[in-house]
């Protein structure tokens, strides 16, 4: 887990995480729930139950998603 490429992609994951995680959680609490006085509180819980599923999901499938994207653009391209 030493590799510069395995820590790169592990940093990659927990920000890619850190940046969609608190915008979804938010919105998803606030169409279930909205602004009740307690949102915060039901938010938080949300941000760190997703951001422990988030995290791992990002590291182990980012790299399929890439590769998978590159073939697509590649076969719009012709080559």
């Amino acid at each position: 887990m030493d590799r510069p490429d395995t820590r790169a992609h592990l940093l990659f994951s927990a920000l890619m995480a850190a940046v969609m995680v608190p915008v979804m959680t938010f919105v998803v609490t606030f169409v279930n729930i909205g602004f009740v006085p307690d949102f915060v509180f039901h938010w938080l819980k949300a941000f760190v139950i997703a951001y422990a599923v988030a995290c791992p999901m990002i590291f182990f499938f980012a790299p399929a998603v890439r590769h998978f994207t590159t073939r697509l653009l590649q076969a719009h391209s012709g080559h």
